[in-house]
Parts: structure tokens; sequence; C-alpha cells
């Protein structure tokens, strides 16, 4: 049985329906993380006090820290009146991301479930909002070795080619950044983060492209074979 994922997100949106969708959405990338949507008021729109504190209690519970989300800036303000009420020991173990809300929930929960530690995925939230921006051009150097892979001195080199028709869309992504970010190496695939959901995504890597994965570091071989395999393996789509 895996360990308690020790970091849990709060998503406080104007919208009950915005909040549980993004959660879900969320959910379905990054299994095993606490996501507690806080939507909407029992009237309609709006952020609620007592809802936010509900779930204040829930995502902190077992001692686990938790990284807030909010949509608009009166949800900001909703989430702070709630944290000034709260324990010290709990207000500790909060941080409030100044991050978009559904990029930034989909990167959270994805960098949580890799075992990210509370600061790591506040940075992973907020730096998706610069994530997307122009098409990527990543990926067209060659691999150097008979079987597209080379232990160097800066890393080990392989190149990939993705058998999924859709690529690297969102839940192989998803599936790569937490695979790698398990590893004791930093990882590269098409010359982008590999433990960020997003950077991959932006990609737009489809079935027959091919990418090259470039590790550094103590597990760097280890973590080249896994990406390799589960590329091979075609995310189970292929």
């Amino acid at each position: 049985m895996s360990a308690p994922v020790p970091v849990a997100l709060i998503l406080v949106s104007h919208s009950r329906d915005l909040a549980r969708g993004t959660a879900a959405l969320a959910g379905q990338m990054a299994p095993g993380v606490l996501i507690v949507p806080a939507g909407g008021t029992p009237d309609g729109l709006g952020t609620s006090f007592d809802l936010v504190s509900e779930s204040l209690v829930e995502a902190t519970g077992d001692g686990r820290a938790a990284v807030v989300l909010t949509d608009l800036g009166s949800a900001v303000l909703t989430t702070e009146a709630v944290l000034d009420f709260a324990d010290e020991d709990v207000v500790e173990r909060v941080r409030l991301a100044d991050a978009p809300f559904v990029e930034g929930a989909v990167a959270a929960a994805v960098a949580a479930a890799g075992g990210a530690g509370l600061d790591e995925v506040v940075a992973a939230a907020q730096d998706a909002g610069t994530a997307f921006g122009h098409g990527a051009t990543h990926g067209a150097e060659g691999s150097g070795a008979a079987d597209g892979s080379a232990a160097a001195s800066d890393g080990v080199v392989r190149e990939v080619v993705l058998r999924n028709p859709l690529g690297l869309h969102a839940r192989p992504a998803a599936e790569l950044a937490r695979m790698v970010s398990g590893f004791d190496a930093t990882v590269t695939i098409g010359g982008v983060n590999a433990v960020s959901v997003l950077e991959l995504m932006k990609l737009g890597a489809t079935g027959g492209q091919r990418l090259v994965v470039h590790a550094v570091g103590p597990e760097a071989a280890a973590a080249v074979e896994a990406v390799s395999r589960a590329v091979d393996g075609g995310f189970g789509e292929a």
C-alpha cells in the first residue's frame, strides 16, 4: 500500500461546478491526492466562509499540508479570512498559490502525486501560468548511438518514438511526470522539464513523433529506461 500523499489541494471558486469539475480533472491525473472543491454558496454563485473552513479542516487532517487555489479576487479574501481564524499550526501548513485555477490545479496535483513537498507543489502551480506559449520545436536532436541510447559525461540520452496515436495528451503526460519525479535524476523529454505535465503537453507531440529523452543524476539510466518502457507500451492506447 502506498504512503498517503502529504500535500492536499483546496479549490476555492465562485462556482460549485467549476470547483468540482476542476477537482475531477486534476484527480484523474493525480491519483491519491486529496483535492477538496470549495465552490459556490448555498444560494448559488459566490464563496462561502463556512464551506472554505470545512474544506480547510478536511484538507489538513492527519497532519497534511495544503495548497489553496482560487479563481477570483474575492475568493482570495474569503480564504484569507478563514486562515485568520484557523489554528496557528494549521496556518503554517497552508499556502495560497498565485496561479491559474485549472492549469495550476492540474500541475500542483501531479507534483503532489509525485511526492513533491509543499513549496514545490506551490511552485508547480505558479509555474503553470507560463507553461503554455508558442508551439515547441523540441525533440529533433539525434541520440548518438545505434540503439538510440548513450551514456555520456553529461548524462544518458535516448530517442523514443510515440506509439499511441494521440501522443502526449493529458493522461500520458501526467503519467510520465509522476514517474520521472520518483527518480533521483533531472530528466527532459523533447527538451522540456519532464516533471511538468503542462510542459510535456505543450510539446503537442502526436503519434509517430520522435522525442529525445535526456537525464542526468544518480538514477539517470533507470529514469530513461522507465520512460522508454512507458512510451514503447503506448500508455495502454497503442
